[in-house]
């Protein structure tokens, strides 16, 4: 089966057609960081990996970037209100976001452009839009100029008159056009700044991603990522400036965007006290929890956040984790596939079907199932193969099923592992010695704690609740 992808720019579903099957390119939309980065963030990093996963499985290179935006006004809001320097909030909050990724099972990508690293970049895009006609200097600005470009507003699906009419709000008397926007704009001594042809300023932040894919990815890319509050105008914005700067009739031949997150149905606010980030999430779940939820609903769906929607996605992932526990002792093995690893054909179908990552975990689930059900031992190292490979692609099942099911919260007060052990083994000997009492005790004593026991005749399993 080929790649279907949903192309926000022509509203279809398509077939994947790369640039060059050699080199996939493909660019998604990274944090700016100047605070912990909120759950919504996490999406599209968790459904990107996924897609970054998929496309190394299916070409032989893939260079994938996502940028760190380290200069912005929210940057310097956060330096001022915390009396410290611009460069101490971003160092602290790239390590938070890094952190935040790891935890999330969330790879590497191939370049992690920083957008302070590529102001040449910008400002040779700015002269190119100047001699092209499309921008224009003002009030000590450098804007581009939306009526230079004829299919602006394509990828959004908005009419010109529409956004220009929406923009009269607050524009300033400087613009050509209402919808104008800025590649340039001056800086304060205090502020961040460099020295330019126009004075000396910062980038606007459309420019700043445009800039970065040329100089790593080139004019025109196979894929975009990104969410859907991007849509416009950064996106639009993009696809402004890239085409016009480099006169080509393509930016991106595929636009990906995932849908919205909100929090128990309501949108995430600071306002609302719903306002959730990934570094505090992860106090209180596995990061393997929250990837599992936020993988759930097809990408472009949205995706309600909730206790109901972690406990069903830790309930999931805890019933992969036990199919594998339960076969612990059966070494896998490769499943007779076409592909080179033995990822099941159906779960790469799934994802290869606009990653549909919900019937991707279904067809895990089914393969735990029949791993359970079997007492062939060929077959159970092929399902228990299936299912490692199959977690693989959608990063998860990447723990030990023993480590896995001893996790607990950061700020628990509970039993230590090894207290849980010595009370099991304690059990046991009382079992043996027949003094039924006091094993009783002990096992009321585990569950109290939060300890679920399983017995067998050779051992005792457990896990946390």
């Amino acid at each position: 089966m080929a790649l279907h992808i949903h192309n926000t720019l022509t509203r279809e579903k398509e077939e994947f057609i790369p640039l060059n099957p050699e080199r996939i390119t493909m660019y998604v939309c990274g944090p700016t960081v100047y605070n912990y980065v909120h759950i919504g963030n996490a999406r599209p990093a968790v459904v990107f990996d996924v897609m970054f996963r998929l496309l190394q499985q299916l070409y032989p290179k893939v260079i994938y970037a996502r940028n760190i935006t380290d200069v912005d006004d929210k940057i310097i809001n956060a330096a001022i209100e915390e009396n410290t320097d611009i460069d101490e909030i971003t160092q602290r909050y790239t390590a938070a976001y890094h952190e935040d990724m790891k935890n999330l099972g969330v790879l590497k990508p191939t370049i992690e452009p920083f957008a302070t690293a590529h102001i040449e970049p910008m400002q040779e895009m700015i002269r190119l839009l100047i001699d092209r006609g499309h921008a224009y200097q003002a009030n000590g600005n450098v804007m581009f100029n939306v009526s230079t470009m004829q299919e602006y507003g394509r990828l959004s699906g908005r009419h010109p008159d529409d956004m220009l009419a929406g923009a009269r709000i607050e524009v300033a008397d400087y613009k050509q056009n209402p919808g104008d926007f800025i590649l340039w704009k001056p800086s304060l001594d205090n502020q961040p700044g460099w020295d330019s042809p126009w004075g000396r300023g910062r980038p606007g932040w459309h420019l700043e991603c445009s800039a970065m894919i040329k100089t790593h990815l080139g004019e025109v890319i196979d894929i975009h990522g990104g969410g859907q509050d991007l849509i416009f105008p950064h996106h639009e914005n993009e696809i402004a400036q890239g085409r016009c700067a480099h006169g080509t009739e393509s930016y991106v031949n595929y636009w990906m965007h995932n849908g919205y997150l909100t929090i128990n149905g309501e949108k995430m606010s600071k306002s609302l006290n719903n306002f959730l980030t990934i570094h505090d999430a992860l106090k209180h779940t596995p990061g393997e929890s929250l990837r599992y939820a936020l993988l759930s609903a097809q990408y472009r769906q949205p995706l309600d956040w909730s206790e109901k929607t972690l406990k069903q996605a830790k309930a999931g992932i805890d019933r992969l984790y036990n199919a594998l526990r339960q076969a612990g002792d059966i070494e896998p093995a490769p499943q007779h596939t076409t592909l080179p690893t033995a990822i099941p054909a159906r779960v790469m179908a799934a994802l290869q079907d606009d990653l549909n990552t919900p019937v991707a975990l279904a067809h895990l689930h089914e393969i735990a199932t029949q791993l359970n059900k079997t007492d062939d031992i060929d077959l159970q190292a092929r399902h228990k193969a299936g299912l490692l490979a199959g977690g693989a692609i959608l990063g998860l099942l990447t723990n030990d099923p023993e480590a896995w099911f001893r996790w607990q919260p950061q700020d628990s007060d509970g039993l230590s592992d090894d207290e849980v052990d010595r009370l099991i083994k304690a059990r046991w000997s009382a079992r043996t010695s027949k003094d039924f009492q006091r094993a009783d005790e002990i096992r009321a004593l585990l569950i109290d704690a939060g300890i679920e026991l399983e017995d067998s005749p050779e051992k005792t399993l457990w896990r946390r609740k």
